[in-house]
């Protein structure tokens, strides 16, 4: 099996079956992310510990297979690292999907590189960016 067979199945596993969508109560941090074009939308939850440790995550909503998928494989990778690790992972992810992602980037973001394709396929950014913009949008606050 081809690499980009590999990488379209972690894609459909995550639409189909997400590990995260479910309901959060008393999250440390909520957050709506839109994407107007396509009709994603989703709803990030968060439960951060005093030290900066994201220990629970979720999400809510509804999109595209791609938007979905990059959701539920960003929280994957999220939970358990702090504030800061997420955030570098964040802009780890823009650089890939901008295609300047480095070897090392490339190996931190572990499933979230099945994504990596989405940077030849500019009506797609948008769906795959939207949970990561959602994110650091909630660790600026």
């Amino acid at each position: 099996m081809d690499l980009k067979n590999i990488y379209r199945e972690i894609i459909n596993e995550h639409n189909l079956h997400p590990q995260y969508k479910l309901e959060m109560e008393h999250p440390t941090y909520c957050r709506q992310g839109v994407n107007p074009t396509c009709g994603d939308d989703i709803t990030l939850s968060l439960k951060v510990n005093e030290d900066g440790v994201i220990e629970k995550v979720a999400f809510a909503g509804s999109g595209c297979a791609v938007s979905q998928a990059s959701t539920d494989i960003m929280l994957e990778l999220i939970e358990g690292k702090t504030k800061e690790e997420a955030l570098s992972l964040s802009q780890a992810f823009m650089r890939m999907v901008r295609g300047e992602a480095s070897d090392e980037d490339m190996e931190s973001l572990e499933d979230a590189a099945a994504l990596a394709d989405v940077a030849h396929m500019p009506a797609r950014v948008k769906c795959a960016t939207l949970a990561w913009h959602t994110l650091e949008k909630i660790l600026s606050e």
